[in-house]
């Protein structure tokens, strides 16, 4: 029997839905049961592939190709299952969807609603796709009370009354601000959060409430009046030092042991020994290095969150805090050496991103020849292999004006529009008149590494899959001038037309992938390329 657990969130946003929804399916995991995680966008984009990555944050990509919201970065590094283009779902897709149905014909003449139509086609991907999964959780983005949220809402309130209170759970995170000038937690936003969601029709199970305070007993037992829920099951999540000691925090809260008891399920001891070490791993480190990350889209973290995680993935591997230093690629616009020098000069590794568009292209350029110059190490990532092509080719093959066709269509374009690859034997097809959306090479693809390359010591492989999401690729044509000018390519697409991996042999660790591994990173699991940089680093660290 699969039992659904949803999750909603009240008072403001960026409560951390998505991670208590993935830190609850690895403690059901360590209990032994199989789980699987969605998230439901009430955004009317069709998905969030054409939004900027400084107001939504990153796009996550799955191994079949979907662009999605950033939780599910967070459900796969917590649980190790890999998600898939049914695992999420926004307004705008449901709404695509209904209508493409009615344009063919499917309802048969009926007048389109929100009830029954709308909301038949949420619970139809609810329970989409389900095979012998015990748990499906199903976060519920925004806020209760948004309007946007308002169809997702009324089909989970369907969907409770279809599955009864022994086949569903509702949890429901909310906030418990600490009013420093009163010095007291309130709980009135809570109160008024829960009765908007009653409002709908819904009655939630627990309640998971984010505090900055330790909160006493009696206010928990008020929570739990007032709001119609027992004590034990008003869960409190307050602050701690680290999201990879969450799992440990909440389970010392007795949220897994609730919902086990929701479900009438034996209260099993669940094996937390993979998060005690990781805990261990990050809190108490052999030594601390400085990674300096050059992007576009800086000014909002979470525009790289995968990213970050995997360079602290690689920190556990190492017993190595690594502390990151976050810089907008502009500020290196000008070859200034003073101001390379001011930003670079002290860390322990470069890492150069992915990213769309001119802007900033020249910065992350400069940046890369200061660390090739300077023998720091470097990473680069998609548009960074990129951008590392770029420096080479400039500085040391003779080619001053190479080019990529993303920025106009001067100089030697060593870079250039991807107008056709295969995936699943069969030919892709995009024109620059294409839409913007879902329009790249998307989702996982094979790459084939050389035998005598730093790439394939590090995968200790030669036949690799990693997740792609662009639109250019470097030029093949040039790939003798670029090993003339020592930048090696070491991987490549199976029919060899697209590098794939670029890495130089006069460097202590200089590597660049057209690829994303960071999506493929867990604490449990660190990506290999992350896990050799920072190693990298850690000796740059000792040498300087």
């Amino acid at each position: 029997m699969t039992r659904f657990i949803f999750i909603t969130g009240g008072v403001v946003s960026s409560l951390g839905k998505g991670l208590a929804s993935a830190v609850l399916g690895s403690l059901l995991q360590s209990r032994g049961y199989k789980v699987r995680l969605r998230k439901l966008d009430p955004y009317l984009n069709v998905d969030p592939g054409t939004m900027s990555p400084t107001q939504h944050g990153e796009v996550f990509v799955t191994d079949d190709g979907a662009e999605t919201d950033l939780d599910l970065g967070h459900y796969e590094r917590f649980t190790g299952v890999v998600t898939k283009k049914t695992d999420n779902v926004t307004t705008g897709r449901i709404y695509s969807d209904v209508l493409a149905r009615e344009r063919r014909g499917d309802y048969l003449g009926a007048t389109i609603q929100v009830i029954p139509h709308v909301t038949d086609a949420i619970k139809a991907f609810v329970k989409n796709d389900i095979t012998d999964e015990d748990f499906v959780l199903c976060e519920i983005g925004g806020t209760v009370g948004d309007i946007e949220s308002l169809p997702f809402l009324e089909a989970i309130r369907q969907l409770r009354n279809e599955l009864g209170g022994s086949g569903s759970c509702i949890i429901h995170v909310t906030l418990l601000p600490f009013i420093h000038a009163a010095g007291e937690l309130k709980t009135k936003p809570t109160q008024h959060s829960v009765k908007e969601l009653q409002s709908v029709g819904l009655q939630p199970d627990i309640l998971l409430c984010r505090t900055e305070q330790p909160v006493p007993i009696e206010l928990k037992n008020k929570i739990g009046q007032f709001c119609n829920v027992n004590a034990a099951d008003v869960i409190i999540a307050e602050d701690v030092s680290s999201i990879y000691t969450v799992p440990l925090a909440y389970h010392e809260q007795g949220f897994d042991t609730q919902i086990c008891h929701h479900f009438n399920l034996e209260n099993k001891k669940p094996n937390l020994k993979r998060w005690l070490s990781i805990a261990d791993a990050y809190e108490h480190p052999e030594g601390k290095i400085t990674i300096a990350i050059v992007g576009k889209y800086t000014s909002l973290q979470d525009s790289y969150k995968s990213l970050g995680e995997a360079i602290a993935h690689g920190g556990i591997a190492n017993k190595l805090r690594v502390e990151v230093e976050w810089i907008d690629s502009e500020v290196f616009e000008t070859e200034n050496n003073d101001i390379l020098s001011y930003h670079l000069s002290n860390i322990s590794g470069l890492l150069v991103p992915g990213g769309f568009g001119k802007r900033g292209a020249e910065g992350k350029i400069n940046a890369i020849r200061f660390a090739r110059q300077r023998q720091i190490p470097f990473l680069g990532i998609c548009f960074g292999m990129q951008m590392a092509v770029l420096e080479t080719a400039r500085t040391l093959g003779n080619l001053p004006k190479a080019n990529s066709s993303e920025f106009g269509r001067g100089g030697d374009l060593l870079v250039g529009l991807m107008t056709e690859w295969i995936a699943d034997n069969s030919v892709e097809k995009r024109t620059h008149l294409d839409d913007m959306g879902g329009t790249m090479r998307l989702g996982a693809y094979p790459c084939n590494i050389k035998e005598d390359s730093l790439a394939s010591k590090i995968y200790n492989d030669c036949q690799i899959s990693e997740r792609h999401r662009h639109r250019y690729e470097v030029n093949i044509n040039f790939k003798e001038h670029l090993e003339k000018a020592g930048l090696y390519i070491s991987g490549f697409s199976p029919d060899g037309a697209l590098p794939e991996i670029v890495e130089r042999r006069d460097h202590p660790f200089f590597i660049a992938v057209q690829f994303h591994p960071e999506l493929k990173s867990k604490p449990f699991q660190p990506h290999p390329l992350f896990t050799e940089f920072v190693s990298a680093a850690g000796k740059h660290l000792r040498l300087v």
